[in-house]
């Protein structure tokens, strides 16, 4: 289980390990992500982050975000649109269900999705990261209004 608290007040210390200073804008941008659950994009940290320090610069932010995923803090993904997202403390692997209908997402965790995972390593040998699986299609609700009228 992830230990929030103590994961972001090691932070500093991380980062100097790898020769990184703790610039104002590094530590706006940890003080935003650890109020921040689930899933946000880079843009929205930026806006957040400029929001406390109007110099934040959106190169500072990503080449940082880079780091916080090597260290387990953030994991990046794609969602249904294209567009890069950050999930904060994930504490599993997981892909997501996006609806084409009404815009609905939904996690899917790596026991969910084993089959189709296991499936693709027996037959192509390919590993999944499933955190960069995002399957599109149409959900429950949306299919049964379709079927209803």
């Amino acid at each position: 289980m992830i230990d929030a608290a103590s994961d972001w007040t090691q932070v500093r210390e991380r980062l100097h390990e790898r020769g990184l200073r703790w610039t104002p804008q590094r530590r706006t941008l940890v003080d935003v992500l650890s109020r921040t659950d689930g899933h946000v994009t880079g843009s929205e940290l930026v806006e957040r982050c400029r929001e406390i320090d109007p110099e934040t610069t959106p190169s500072t932010v990503y080449r940082t975000l880079d780091v916080l995923e090597e260290l387990g803090l953030v994991r990046h993904g794609h969602g249904a649109d294209g567009r890069e997202e950050f999930h904060v403390l994930p504490a599993v692997e997981h892909g997501h269900l996006h609806c084409q209908s009404c815009g609905g997402t939904w996690e899917v965790e790596a026991a969910e999705a084993g089959s189709l995972v296991g499936s693709l390593e027996a037959s192509r040998g390919f590993a999944v990261d499933l955190s960069h699986v995002t399957i599109v299609g149409t959900c429950a609700a949306c299919r049964r209004a379709v079927a209803e009228t």
